[in-house]
């Protein structure tokens, strides 16, 4: 069978696991470009915004390009994407801004992440991403069978404190990297510092602000809370 025969088989499955949002199941959406599916890249809004696309290289925890990321881009829904936009217009009024690592996620790249977590002889990033979890443990808490990403509203991102002349900018010590899956992760751990705590708390001040909720158990992620259509699943590469 194809590949583009099984992963529409592949997503119809897992959404039977997947707990209906507001009684509705999700479906994944016909569209073929960005602009049906109506997502904007956030440059368009902040064209000097930061970028760090794990997905779209091989610093990731599957060590490889990811399928349906064909270019380090960051692509969100309309509404997602002007409110990321003022949370970064408010934080350079304190001298702050964000970094992003990942925004929409094809419905096809988190397929290869279920793949990877079930293929259980390979750990070769285990020592960067997963040291004091069992890979087997993975599917779940830390990945999903049909993630909020490829709904075109969630962002994993962190927090940059800029120089006087905002010039250069630094990303805050959050206490792990992105992408640890490990209990230190979770936004409220008390396995990091006082310091650490504080800038992931604001963090969550500065996203929710403007409508973002973060998931507990990753200090980085986000997603908008008014979404649009939170039934809806894309699977359009980001090109």
């Amino acid at each position: 069978m194809n590949r583009s025969a099984v992963l529409p088989l592949f997503v119809a499955a897992a959404l039977v696991a997947i707990p209906a949002i507001a009684d509705t199941p999700p479906v994944v959406s016909p569209a073929k470009t960005m602009a049906a599916a109506g997502m904007v890249d956030i440059r368009s809004l902040v064209p000097d915004i930061a970028e760090d696309i794990h997905y779209a290289g091989s610093d990731n925890f599957t060590g490889a390009p990811v399928p349906g990321y064909r270019a380090p881009k960051c692509f969100l829904l309309k509404p997602a994407a002007e409110a990321l936009a003022r949370v970064e217009h408010a934080l350079r009024e304190q001298r702050m801004r964000l970094k992003i690592w990942d925004c929409y996620r094809p419905a096809r790249a988190v397929a290869a992440f279920v793949r990877w977590a079930h293929d259980l002889s390979d750990q070769s990033t285990r020592a960067a991403h997963y040291p004091n979890v069992d890979k087997t443990q993975l599917l779940g808490e830390y990945i999903a069978p049909v993630s909020g990403h490829s709904r075109g509203a969630t962002v994993d991102l962190t927090l940059m404190q800029c120089d006087a002349r905002e010039r250069h900018c630094t990303p805050l010590d959050m206490g792990t990297p992105f992408d640890l899956f490990d209990p230190r992760a979770h936004t409220d751990s008390p396995q990091v510092t006082a310091a650490e705590r504080s800038d992931r708390r604001r963090l969550l001040q500065a996203m929710a602000a403007q409508g973002f909720e973060n998931y507990p158990a990753e200090w980085w992620h986000y997603t908008f809370t008014m979404h649009p259509q939170p039934a809806t699943l894309y699977d359009v590469p980001v090109q």
